[in-house]
């Protein structure tokens, strides 16, 4: 059950919302987790500051799975993800954070795994 929640400080149009839905759940499979179960939550026009200086173009991708996906498999999404928002949103990697959190308890449909 991983989930993927990208906070974006450009506006982002239902073309761009797809691609990027579509790129997020082929780049989840990087911690080896199926786009099957991939909920994605995207937040454009967001207010986002690095070292203090409003972000034009920036974002926030947060990334919660249930499990504990490895630091080499996290690394090689932090570089697709990255990678995709540069080329659907022209941000720029030195504005994006991205943060991992291993779930230990998710449920689904009222059950947990």
């Amino acid at each position: 059950m991983p989930y993927i929640e990208a906070k974006v400080t450009v506006p982002v149009g239902a073309e761009k919302m797809e691609a990027l839905k579509a790129r997020f759940g082929r780049a989840v499979t990087l911690i080896r987790k199926p786009e099957s179960y991939l909920m994605v939550g995207i937040e454009p026009d967001r207010n986002l500051w690095f070292a203090g200086r409003k972000l034009s173009k920036g974002a926030y991708v947060s990334v919660s799975a249930f499990g504990n996906p490895s630091r080499t498999d996290c690394g090689k999404m932090a570089a697709e993800l990255t990678k995709i928002l540069k080329e659907e949103l022209a941000i720029p990697g030195e504005n994006v954070y991205i943060t991992f959190h291993p779930v230990e308890n998710w449920a689904w449909q009222g059950e947990l795994f």
